[in-house]
């Protein structure tokens, strides 16, 4: 690994959030499997292409929930990899909840590992190129992925690209923004819920009230320790990076501290008033998933900020098999920052070509896709119709979340998803107004270290503030000031510096 000198700057484009570090810039190793500049996957059938030797690929990335039969699909999978490039993979699945401490352990150890999933908001990407852990991607595209690169635009690829170098492959699927509730169907039907009513999200107060009155071991309202605050914020303001937004559409892109917007600051109490009424369930300050619960169908209502179409369909499997409809608090919104779901490959693989074959493969391979999505059909799923398939209950996989694993317009519609879900996702794609940060590069080198004291600031507050279990009254102003000592103020006024200079040459 070759370090960057002290005298060049990192330039990380909208896609990261925080940088801890100098990027280093990482070669890997070819290995024993090394494939040749221009060697394809086979096709299926084949025992594998006879100029590339085999390989086994590790492969990790996060589960909501842990699956019975993890084995059987990765011996599944297999039958086709080692079909078509003469490869095997190690699938590493790790609770969601778990996802970033125990990736972040086992890169600081150097355990071997091929292909690693990441995003802005997990395990994020710009930390982890910051420390070397992942490879620039760009040749290694060029040369074994052909299909890969054509399947994206250039504007999707932007997600996640570091100093114009791509370090992963986004999960192509929605790259909108739509806030509001999910909803049990059969809760809103009982106590009257009209979606009409709903404009902002505390006008599911009296609904809310009905359900925690009217049935004894329903949470009228989950969340996890992530909080609410930041998907209810999402439609009023833009972040650029920790504790540092605009307000969306400010075309002056005059800067506000995150914590300390009139509109944060009514949220707290609020949420600490519906959490003292019982509305949102008592552990929500440590729980890490709030899927375990979901999954029990106990789970009334979630807020979410990515209500794409087709969602209440998806959405279904995890509330207990029972239906959902979706209340809108926003409209469509295109974000400059979205890597919500990626895969990059590690510093440590001693098999890139074969990871980035394997990538393209699973972009492209329908059949690969719908098996990790989906299972095996008869066993894990039936087929509804020609598109969509329903989860076969007790099946022992049905882990209910292609969008972690690629190109979900190559999977099948679930059970309740409308038939043109796909064309409905690709037309607000390309018909979105772009935000106005959309080109904004950020160098955030002067301020690493600011930014990281920031973020263990964050990680002992928010938590309880955002989920409402404690009282604002008593935690906000000692997290203010404590987040203000870590370099907020010196944070934002870098980032306010190089906006403005960003602004200056647009106008020019």
């Amino acid at each position: 690994m070759r370090a960057l000198s002290k005298g060049k700057q990192l330039r990380v484009t909208m896609a990261s959030l925080l940088c801890v570090a100098m990027l280093s810039a990482c070669s890997g190793g070819g290995g024993g499997g090394t494939a040749k500049p221009g060697d394809q996957p086979g096709k299926a059938g084949e025992t594998g292409n006879s100029n590339l030797k085999p390989v086994e690929l590790i492969w990790y990335y996060p589960m909501n929930k842990m699956q019975q039969d993890q084995k059987t699909i990765e011996e599944e999978v297999n039958k086709i990899t080692k079909a078509k490039l003469n490869a095997t993979v190690k699938m590493g699945p790790i609770d969601i909840g778990s996802y970033e401490q125990k990736m972040n352990t086992m890169v600081a150890a150097n355990e071997p590992m091929d292909i690693i999933w990441t995003s802005h908001w997990n395990f994020k990407m710009d930390q982890n190129v910051a420390k070397g852990a992942f490879l620039q991607l760009d040749e290694l595209i060029d040369k074994y992925a052909p299909k890969l690169k054509k399947s994206r635009p250039e504007s999707v690829w932007n997600f996640s690209k570091i100093d114009g170098k791509t370090y992963a492959v986004l999960s192509y699927q929605t790259v909108t923004e739509r806030s509001g509730f999910l909803v049990q169907k059969r809760y809103a039907d009982k106590y009257g819920l009209n979606p009409a009513d709903i404009k902002n999200p505390f006008d599911m107060e009296s609904f809310f009230a009905k359900l925690k009155a009217g049935e004894k071991d329903v949470i009228p309202y989950g969340i996890s320790r992530l909080g609410a605050t930041g998907g209810m914020l999402n439609p009023i303001l833009e972040g650029v990076t920790s504790g540092v937004s605009i307000y969306r559409g400010d075309k002056s892109l005059k800067l506000v501290p995150t914590y300390e917007t009139p509109e944060y600051k009514d949220l707290l109490p609020k949420l600490h008033d519906w959490f003292k009424k019982g509305y949102i369930n008592q552990d929500a300050a440590t729980l890490k998933s709030i899927t375990e619960l979901q999954i029990t169908g106990k789970v009334a209502a979630i807020f979410h900020n990515v209500l794409k179409p087709g969602r209440e369909g998806e959405e279904r499997v995890t509330m207990g098999g029972n239906d959902v409809i979706a209340l809108y608090t926003s409209g469509v919104t295109l974000p400059a920052i979205n890597l919500s779901s990626a895969m990059g490959i590690s510093r440590n693989s001693k098999n890139p070509d074969r990871a980035m074959m394997f990538l393209e493969l699973l972009n492209s391979d329908k059949e690969l896709f719908n098996l990790i999505s989906y299972g095996i059909e008869g066993k894990h799923y039936s087929k509804v119709d020609a598109d969509h398939v329903k989860s076969i209950a007790n099946g022992g996989y049905a882990p209910n979340q292609s969008w972690v694993f690629g190109n979900v317009f190559n999977s099948y519609l679930q059970e309740g998803q409308p038939s043109g879900t796909w064309e409905e996702t690709q037309k607000l794609n390309e018909s979105a107004v772009p935000s106005v940060l959309t080109g904004f590069v950020f160098n955030l080198d002067p301020v690493k270290t600011e930014i990281a004291n920031m973020k263990a600031v964050e990680d002992e507050y928010l938590p309880s503030l955002s989920t409402g279990t404690v009282d604002p009254a008593q935690k906000y102003n000692e997290f203010i000031d404590k987040y203000k000592k870590a370099g907020q103020p010196k944070v934002m006024a870098e980032v306010q510096k190089q906006l403005d200079a960003w602004k200056a040459k647009q106008v020019k």
